[in-house]
Formats: structure tokens, sequence, C-alpha cells
């Protein structure tokens, strides 16, 4: 038990330190890659919990999906966070209300909100004993809440077709590779062909 207390309080560390470099760290790049750290540790106290498929959901869809996919696009756009950063004072009043807001109702309902019954139906859902906690979270949700499932998939996928987009922006310093035109070109648009006049040389600008 004491060795199990002890790695339960190294990955909650790990956590806590992180996503406190996730807000501090001055890189882009970096911060994404303590994302990524907090996510793995997160992962790994859901699986020392007995919640192994959150675990493995976590890595696969957070870290696997997200956090790599966040990284690119901060890679790729060239965004610059020192314009962001600018007026980052004025907005810290209105940020924090909101932050006091977030943290009151989380304690509610952690607390003593209870809802009524009349508010939720719960459905009682019949898993044979024999089952692992992955087999029966497999059972359940590819049969009863299947079209969640392929809702769930078709918003990831209009998010991955929205992020390839925003790389494809016009921009007027950036030049594109048409590869269409590439392969269509004839011999004539890439190859010139000069008389050139004994020990006279070639002028480049002709």
């Amino acid at each position: 038990m004491l060795a199990h207390a002890l790695v339960f309080y190294f990955f909650s560390f790990i956590t806590i330190a992180s996503s406190l470099m996730v807000i501090s760290a001055k890189n882009t790049v970096h911060a994404v890659f303590f994302l990524i750290l907090d996510f793995v540790s997160i992962s790994c106290l859901f699986i020392m919990m007995g919640a192994e498929y959150l675990g493995m959901l976590t890595l696969i869809v957070y870290v696997g999906a997200v956090a790599v996919l966040f990284l690119f696009v901060v890679m790729m756009l060239n965004v610059n966070f020192k314009n962001l950063r600018t007026g980052f004072l004025s907005y810290l009043p209105f940020g924090t209300l909101i932050g006091v807001v977030m943290l009151t109702e989380i304690g509610l309902m952690i607390g003593t909100w209870k809802y009524k019954d009349s508010f939720i139906k719960t459905s009682e859902i019949k898993v044979s004993k024999n089952l692992s906690n992955t087999e029966a979270l497999g059972n359940v949700l590819y049969t009863d809440f299947v079209h969640y499932f392929q809702i769930s998939g078709l918003i990831l996928l209009v998010a991955m077709v929205g992020a390839i987009l925003l790389t494809f922006r016009k921009k007027d310093n950036l030049k594109r590779q048409d590869i269409t035109k590439q392969v269509s070109r004839e011999r004539e648009e890439g190859v010139s062909l000069k008389e050139v006049a004994s020990f006279k040389g070639v002028n480049l600008n002709d």
C-alpha cells in the first residue's frame, strides 16, 4: 500500500506541475509538450484507480489526437503570440471572475447539489460480472449508445477538417506548391535553348 500511495502522489505531483507549466510557459510548443505530459500522467492515475478504459481513452484521444494536432497547428500556422499577449492585464479581471464562477459551480456540484429524480431518468444496465471493465464498457458503447458514439466521431472529423483548412489559408508572403501545374508542365516551359557564339558567353538577363 505504501508503494501504491507513493506512486499515486508522484503522478499527482507531475500532473499539477505540468498543468502549471502549460499556463506559465512562454514558448507555445513547450506548453503543448507539458500538456501532453499532463495527459499522460492523468492516464496513469486513471489506470491506477481501476479505470483502464478512461486511461487508454485519454492516451489515444487527448495525447494521440488533440494534443498532437494542436502542436502541429501551432507549428504550421506560425501564430504571433506576442501580439496575442498584448492587453492581457485588461482581460485579467474578467477572466478571474469567470474562474471564480466556475470554481463555485464545481464546489456546488460536488458538495451540496443533488439532482431530483424527476430531472434525470437513470437506467440500470445489466452487465455480466465475468466481463472486465473495458469489455463491459465496449458492449454498452457499441450497442445502446452507438449513435452518440458516431456523432462524436463526426464532430472530431469536422474539427480535423477545420484544422487542415486553417493551414491552407492564403498568405501574401507564402508560396505554395501546385502539383497539378508541375506535373502538366511542358518541356518548353522549363528549358530554354539558346545558340551561343564561341568565346562570347551568355547573358542571363535575356
